[in-house]
């Protein structure tokens, strides 16, 4: 059962929105020129997982599915391209980010949107069992005990 309401955790940023950025390079093109499809589905998984792991700090999230994956337009090398992603849903275990992406030349300051998808990811615990995304997460390091650890 999916529940548009975010569960009851004060750890939670309740902005549930990230952006970031990403400059298309040489090596992220294929033989054609434009980037490589799989570099795109790539930075779209890891910008999704650090606002997952930022809406829910001490939470284990694994990928699960991305819905419709749609490349609007090419992506040329020297690209600015900016991830915005989006908290859609939340359910039992799973939650899921709309993201969109656009892209501006870095001699320019139009942006035009290139890609978007819904991505979903499922809490699981140290077996990889899925669990309660409303559970209490694992407690975190204090900061005096990461100071003692650093030495």
């Amino acid at each position: 059962m999916t529940s548009s309401a975010l569960p009851p955790n004060p750890a939670v940023w309740y902005d549930a929105r990230m952006t970031s950025y990403k400059l298309v390079m040489p090596g992220d093109l294929n033989h054609y020129g434009f980037l490589f499809g799989g570099k795109m589905l790539m930075w779209v998984d890891e910008v999704a997982w650090m606002t997952v792991s930022g809406d829910y700090p001490g939470y284990n999230f694994v990928t699960v599915g991305m819905s419709e994956v749609t490349f609007h337009k090419s992506v040329h090398p020297q690209s600015v391209l900016r991830f915005e992603t989006t908290k859609l849903r939340v359910g039992r275990t799973s939650v899921t980010y709309h993201v969109e992406v656009f892209r501006r030349h870095i001699e320019s300051r139009e942006e035009t949107s290139v890609f978007t998808t819904d991505i979903t990811f499922v809490r699981v615990g140290r077996n990889g069992e899925k669990i309660p995304i409303s559970s209490a997460p694992p407690p975190m390091p204090s900061s005096a005990s990461r100071k003692r650890g650093s030495r």
